[in-house]
Parts: C-alpha cells; sequence; structure tokens
C-alpha cells in the first residue's frame, strides 16, 4: 500500500523541517498545500520533495484540507500539521495497519507537548483513500462525519488504533498559541460555524472550551451544556463537555459540580489516557478540599495509566507532603523530575520537602535548581524563591 502525506500549511518555516524529516522513508509521497506563506515554507516543502500547491486562504481549515486531498494519489492518507512529527516507534505498528484490508480509518494518539493536566488526544488523521472521505467542520477539520456516513452504506468497513503515541504535537504551547494567534483563529472560525449548526455538540465542546480558557465563564457554560443536551452525543465529545464544564466550576468556586462533572467524564467509554485531564484535576479538587485519600488515589490511577505522566507524579507528592509523608513524596517529585528533567515547580517542592526532613544541603542543592530553572521560564517565580530562602537565612 502506498502512503502519502498530506499537510496545509501557512507561514511555517520554523516547524517545517522537523515535521518532513518525521516522515522520511515512511510515506511515499508528501503532498503540502500552501495557503498564502510570506515565508520560506513552499522552498522548505520542496526542498523534502513535496509537491506544493497554492490555495487561497478562506478560513476553512475543512476546505483547505479537502483541497489538499484531491492532489492525493496514495492508498493511504497520513494527515499532519506543520507543529507535529510522526514518531518513529509508531512506524512498524502503522505500515502493519495500512495492510489491512479491512480498515477505513485508524484513530491515531497524539501528545500535545506542554499541555501539563490533559497530554492525549485522539485524532484521526490516517484513513485509506475513498471517494467519500472528506473533512468536515472549519476548524478541528475532521473526516469522521463522513467516515459515519460510509460505515452506515458499507458496514464491512472496520475502525482501527494503534497502540502507543504517534504524534507529537507542539501547536498548544502558549508561545505557540500567541505567536500564531491561534485563539482567535478558532475562535472565529467555529463562531461562524455555531451560527448555521447551534446545536452541534462538536462545535459546543470545543468552542466551549475555548471561551473557558479565555475565561468567559457564563458564554462557555452555556454552550457546554448546550452540547451534553444535543442528540446522539459521542463518548469522546460526552467526556470533553463534562471535562471542561469541572474546570469552569472548579474556577466558580462550585466544588461539588465540577466534582460530579470530573467524574462523569471518567465514567465515559473512551480510550483511557485521554483521561487523565479528569483524574488529574478530579485529584486536585480532592485535596483542596481535604479529601487526601481520595486525591491520592485519584493521582494513583492517573499513573498507573500512563507511567510517563510528569504531572501525575509531581502532584501524587504534593498530596503525600500533606499527608506528611515526606519519603514517599520526595521519590514521586524525583519521578516527576526523571520523567521532566526542566520541572521547576517540582524541584522547588523537593526542596520544601527536603528541608521539612532536615537535609538541608540537598533541600538547597534542589532550590537552587528550581531558581535557575525559573530564571529561564518564569523570573518572576525565581525572584520570589530566592526572596523567600533569604529570608529564611537559608541563602544570602
Amino acid at each position: 500500500m502506498k502512503l502519502s502525506l498530506c499537510a496545509i500549511a501557512l507561514n511555517e518555516e520554523a516547524a517545517l523541517p522537523q515535521c518532513l524529516s518525521s516522515v522520511i522513508g515512511v510515506v511515499d509521497e508528501i503532498v503540502v498545500l500552501d495557503t498564502g506563506s510570506s515565508d520560506r515554507t513552499k522552498e522548505i516543502a520542496q526542498s523534502f520533495g513535496a509537491k506544493v500547491y497554492d490555495y487561497k486562504w478562506c478560513n476553512d481549515f475543512s476546505a483547505a484540507r479537502n483541497e489538499a486531498l484531491k492532489y492525493v494519489k496514495g492508498d493511504w492518507v497520513l494527515v499532519l500539521d506543520a507543529d507535529e512529527l510522526l514518531l518513529p516507534e509508531i512506524v512498524p505498528s502503522l505500515k502493519q495497519a495500512i495492510e489491512n484490508e479491512a480498515y477505513l480509518l485508524i484513530n491515531l494518539l497524539r501528545f500535545e507537548v506542554g499541555a501539563a493536566s490533559s497530554p492525549y488526544s485522539l485524532v484521526s488523521r490516517l484513513f485509506l483513500r475513498h471517494p467519500n472521505i472528506y473533512f468536515s467542520r472549519p476548524y478541528h477539520a475532521l473526516v469522521d462525519d463522513s467516515v459515519t456516513l460510509i460505515l452506515e452504506r458499507e458496514p464491512h468497513w472496520k475502525i482501527g488504533n494503534l497502540p502507543g503515541v504517534a504524534i507529537n504535537h507542539a501547536g498548544y504551547q502558549k508561545n505557540a498559541i500567541v505567536s500564531l494567534n491561534k485563539f482567535n483563529k478558532a475562535r472565529t472560525a467555529m463562531e461562524g460555524f455555531l451560527a448555521a449548526h447551534p446545536q452541534d455538540p462538536y462545535v459546543c465542546s470545543k468552542l466551549g472550551a475555548l471561551y473557558i480558557e479565555q475565561d468567559l465563564l457564563p458564554e462557555g457554560m452555556e454552550l457546554l451544556e448546550r452540547g451534553l443536551q444535543a442528540k446522539d452525543v459521542s463518548s469522546d465529545i460526552e467526556y470533553e463537555l463534562h471535562y471542561h464544564l469541572g474546570i469552569a466550576c472548579n474556577r466558580r468556586k462550585q466544588a461539588q459540580k465540577a466534582q460530579f462533572h470530573y467524574e462523569s467524564a471518567i465514567a465515559s467509554s473512551v480510550y483511557p489516557m485521554l483521561k487523565l485531564g479528569a483524574y488529574n484535576n478530579l485529584g486536585a479538587l480532592k485535596r483542596a478540599t481535604g479529601d487526601l485519600i481520595a486525591a491520592k488515589t485519584a493521582f494513583q490511577t492517573a499513573i498507573e495509566i500512563d507511567p510517563n505522566f510528569a504531572t501525575g507524579y509531581y502532584n501524587l507528592g504534593l498530596t503525600l507532603k500533606a499527608m506528611g509523608n515526606f519519603t514517599a513524596a520526595v521519590a514521586a517529585y524525583n519521578r516527576a523530575i526523571a520523567l521532566n528533567p526542566i520541572y521547576a515547580e517540582a524541584y522547588q517542592n523537593l526542596g520544601v520537602v527536603l528541608l521539612k526532613a532536615g537535609l538541608v544541603t540537598d533541600s538547597l542543592a534542589a532550590f537552587n535548581r528550581a531558581i535557575a530553572l525559573h530564571e529561564s521560564q518564569n523570573p518572576v517565580a525565581a525572584q520570589q524563591l530566592r526572596q523567600g530562602l533569604q529570608d529564611m537565612g537559608l541563602i544570602k
């Protein structure tokens, strides 16, 4: 089976080389649709052997992706954005999967770089080049709607999932969101779609979550609640609706409602890795309300699902510290640091526990490492920590 990479890009000269490098030797064809770049995006794509086509941007991601699909020649299509890369360890199972003639679509697990509490998403980015597969929705463009219609007419097809993380996505880091104006682009596209589809649970979920992110709590909660009332809400959308309502309720200091929504999210029948955010937030809520045993259980469940979940170990450390179990807290912080060596907060709280345990030299080493990391990540936090240590007479 021949595999084609299909991508759309706009002024992505910085990110595109890493993306295209990740598929060299994996795909048989690279198709890049340029939507009006003023930098070297097109030249870089061509240097990787890509077939590059021009397209005038119309504020509709699905329209652009469907235009790109017109130029694809392979039997299977892999869709990546410029800020994503394919992980090499997934390639053997990917190649094996596309040789299976039963599959129409294969979902891929994506790791959201920089997303501390909810680091995974499941994306429909690998599919057969079927004449009736197309993208829909102007933002977060999906082929899922068209695949559902195909399955109704051609029920012999199967949907698959690859084991393990397939894609790394760097686009949700704060600096990328700000520099590329992602929130405003997303909001404009989704508000237009919502006007024509006011009861659509998917856009209610995505736009509602965006409003919550922008601290527009009443608007966001109304949309999320509207989405839950819609008919035929899929499990993954139901999870997201409850998860973001939990966040909104927590910000409003409505602990019981937040707990209800986090627990409802956890109860939904979605891929366990997608539930890390709900477990993490439920644990933080339980710790804040003094239920340390329930908090510990939530964080332990999260790291059982994903042993590489650094944030889960960090929060478990905070909980164990609150329980007075300093030895276990130190172990949890050290595990978080091993998974994320630039975890300034983990070093800082490790220093606190070591100080409480009377290990002053080790404590100061952890604090100094935290200060060094904060200097590059959050200079205000570095100064506050330094001042606090000076006030305690631990440093000059």
